[in-house]
């Protein structure tokens, strides 16, 4: 489990593509300081195991459902991600609870800027938007964030300066793929209320 506060952006380094899977290789100098092979970490929002670790890289083997459902399936060398350690019992809750169990594919349809933040439009797939409430969370590339606006098909988003600048929401330009994650309690909910029926 995670909070949705990146620790550190990482760089992917090298890919290697199989049948049905890639292995990819990260460089996070922070996020490899005290892991061990088998731990998980959460990349742009997508929880992977580290199987490989060397030096300051970890290597993870990402399985064709997470390629189908994540930006990882267009992932490049070189491209920038975010990383989050999973979290532990000391550790403060200053995001919401992320699994790092990515439900699908927005797109970021629009940025304003503003001298002191940033206001952002993201496409949702439609059948996430049933569970996204305003001032909600929501998990966009792995990051914690709270929800300011709803359409019928896309939330708005306001990013302050350091958000932009510690993460890859910084750098995305419209038409750029993000992973989307809602609140797993929205979830659970929904699945209460069925057997009710």
């Amino acid at each position: 489990m995670f909070t949705g506060i990146i620790e550190e952006l990482g760089t992917i380094t090298h890919i290697e593509k199989q049948k049905d899977a890639k292995r990819i290789t990260i460089k996070g100098s922070l996020v490899t300081s005290d892991i061990k092979r088998g731990d998980s970490i959460s990349v742009s929002g997508a929880c992977l195991t580290a199987v490989e670790l060397v030096g300051d890289s970890f290597t993870a083997d990402v399985m064709d459902e997470t390629l189908k459902v994540t930006a990882l399936g267009h992932a490049k060398v070189g491209d920038t991600v975010n990383l989050e350690r999973a979290m532990n019992a000391s550790t403060r809750f200053g995001g919401h609870m992320v699994l790092g169990h990515v439900d699908g594919l927005g797109e970021i349809m629009s940025r304003t800027f503003s001298e002191h933040w940033e206001w952002v439009r993201v496409s949702i797939p439609t059948p996430l938007m049933r569970y996204i409430v305003l001032k909600g969370s929501i998990t966009v590339d792995g990051v914690s964030l709270t929800v300011n606006e709803i359409g019928d098909d896309f939330i708005g988003l306001s990013l302050i300066p350091e958000t932009m600048r510690l993460t890859t929401l910084g750098s995305k330009q419209v038409e750029d793929k993000v992973n989307i994650e809602v609140d797993i309690m929205a979830k659970h909910i929904e699945r209460l209320m069925e057997g009710r029926n």
